[in-house]
Parts: C-alpha cells; structure tokens; sequence
C-alpha cells in the first residue's frame, strides 16, 4: 500500500466531517409537511394520553384510597389539577424531606465531623412533616388567585351579557354568546358548562349554578339566579345585571385598594429596622467605652 494512502483516507474523513457540518449549520429550506405539523399540531390520542400517564395515575390512585388526610378537591377542580397527580407530589416531597437531613449526615461524616444519630432522625421527621403541607398551602395560594382572576372575568361576563341583552336577545343565547367572547381559563370554563347544558338539554342556569357551587365562587349564583328569573317569569334583567356589575367592580376597586395600603404600610418596615440597626451601631461604642471605664 502506498504511504499517500492513509493521508488521503483521512483527508476524505476529514472532508466528509466538515461537509456534514457546513450542511447542519447552513439554514435548509423548511419541508412543506412538518412545517404544517409543527403550525398545526395533532391532538393526542387517548392512548397515547393513557400509556403516558398510566403509572402516574395507577399510583395516584392507590394513594388517594389510602391517604388519610382530607384532600382539597374543590380548589384543585378550579385549578384543573388531578388528585392523583397532588397527591404523588405530597409524597414525593414528604419523601424528599424525610431523607435529605440523612444524605447532608452523610456529608458531615465524610468530614470527620460527629453527630448523633437522632439528629437526622428527629430533622428527617420534621422536614417531612412540613414538606408534607407545602402542596395545600401552594393549591390554597393559587386556588385564591384563581377565584380572584375569575371573579374579574365574571364582572367582563356580566357586562357583556347584559349588552347582548340590550339587543333583545333571548337570556339562552345571550348566556352563550357573552362566553364565547373571551378566550382565557375562565371563560373556557363558562363556555364548557354552557355546552355541557346544551347538550344534556338543561338550563343554562343551572349549569353556571353548579360550576358556581363546585368552585365555589358566588357571584356566578347571583348570574344563574338572574337567568332562571328571566327565564321562569319572563322579567327584564338587563338592569339587576348591571347593577351586579357594577357593586362588584366597586368591590373589586376596594380590595385593591385596601391591598396597596397594606402593601405601602409594609413598604415601612425595612426603613424602620434599618433605622433602629443604624441607632445600634452609632450607640454601641458608648455603651461599650462606659462599660470599659466602670
């Protein structure tokens, strides 16, 4: 074999790796078809839905039949969260906590350091117990904040139903029409219960009295009460509509301004604490310099 042989076997290597990276580098013209998938993305089918959380779900399952503690199921329901996915995650996390404090022993005795042995127990239990809770506090926390942000859209609702009233429109499709507008979380939800009275042949009153009572939110009682009164009696509710509006608007303009007062009263603290630190540290070489000389 000729010594040029390798040179050039290599050298077509070579070549052929930087052909391969020019080609990935240089922008190529996109492909008609994944360009279309990717615009418009395909809905998953249910199997593939289930063979992905199958084993999620068969454990959640077997934990919410034997987890003892009660379960905030209403604010979950408003968040559209499973059971069974909180649940894993209560105990993940309970897990998390009890064993930490022993893998941080662990490291503490790599350095030659002693600790006794019921430290990381009673620290494992404790963290445990407060990891245990963290998942209620954060679904009570964004359960609050999602009545609040529906509360608001109630209020867009209202307002809008009670112009299509205006227009001489039926209550039904007034109802229906006023949910269709917005396209946030909330109002998905009002067009969903909406549908789901429309399809089971129910009034659509009944359908926003439900959702108020399974998310327990009020004010959408106060709309299902208005529809069933237009609809039993025949009343015009194109005024108790804006009324309602418009008291919890002003309501909602109230707590908003409470909470910035609240909030500006807590803008005080730090300068006060910083105030008290600083009277400290200019008064402590007298305290220390009496001391010395008694």
């Amino acid at each position: 074999m000729n010594s040029s042989t390798p040179v050039v076997f290599f050298g077509c290597l070579v070549g052929a790796g930087l052909a391969l990276v020019v080609r990935e580098l240089v922008p190529a013209p996109p492909k008609l078809g994944p360009a279309l998938k990717r615009l418009n993305p395909p809905a998953p089918s249910a199997a593939g839905v289930s063979e992905q959380s199958r084993p999620q779900s068969v454990i959640g399952t077997w934990l919410v039949a034997r987890v003892p503690a009660p379960l905030p199921r209403t604010d979950l329901a408003l968040l559209n969260q499973p059971v069974e996915q909180f649940v894993v995650n209560k105990v993940l996390l309970a897990f998390t906590g009890l064993v930490l404090p022993s893998l941080l022993t662990m490291v503490w005795m790599l350095l030659d350091l002693t600790l006794p042995l019921f430290v990381p127990a009673v620290a494992g239990l404790a963290a445990a117990a407060v990891m245990w809770f963290v998942p209620d506090l954060m679904v009570r926390r964004d359960a609050a904040r999602a009545r609040e942000e529906f509360t608001h859209a109630i209020t867009v609702y209202l307002e809008l139903v009670a112009l299509r009233l205006a227009s001489n429109i039926a209550v039904d499709q007034a109802l229906e029409d006023a949910a269709r507008v917005g396209s946030s979380w909330s109002f998905r939800r009002l067009q969903e219960a909406l549908l789901r009275a429309r399809m089971e042949k129910t009034s659509p009153w009944r359908a926003l009295e439900d959702l108020g009572a399974q998310l327990k939110i009020p004010i959408l009682r106060d709309v299902a009460d208005f529809a069933q009164m237009s609809g039993q009696d025949g009343a015009s509710i194109y005024g108790p509509v804006r009324a309602r509006a418009k008291s919890t608007r002003d309501e909602q303009l109230s707590a908003a301004v409470a909470q910035a007062n609240a909030d500006s009263e807590k803008m005080h603290i730090p300068g006060a604490v910083m105030c008290v630190l600083i009277m400290c540290l200019l008064a402590f070489p007298v305290v220390l310099k009496m001391f010395a000389l008694s």
